[in-house]
């Protein structure tokens, strides 16, 4: 069984998603990068591109044009603007 972390995606006017995923691919300023169960604490800006992520429903994605995300103790964090 994969491990999980705890995912949340946050828009200034909604929660688009919350829940336990596999896997998250972030478009980070300088590349897009992956974060995994048990990934180093960082922030980072986003630049626009696809956000995706692995749950138990199989890859989900999402367009944002901008936004930031803080991974902290298997809790990811990322706040976008769509």
């Amino acid at each position: 069984m994969q491990e999980v972390f705890k995912l949340e995606i946050l828009t200034p006017e909604k929660r688009v998603f919350e829940g336990n995923v596999h896997r998250a691919i972030m478009p980070g300023a300088k590349a897009p990068f992956v974060i995994l169960h048990n990934h180093a604490p960082i922030i980072s800006v986003l630049q626009k591109g696809k956000l995706a992520w692995n749950d138990s429903n199989g890859e989900q994605t999402l367009e944002i044009s901008s936004g930031f995300v803080e991974v902290n103790g298997n809790r990811v964090t990322a706040c976008v603007e769509l």
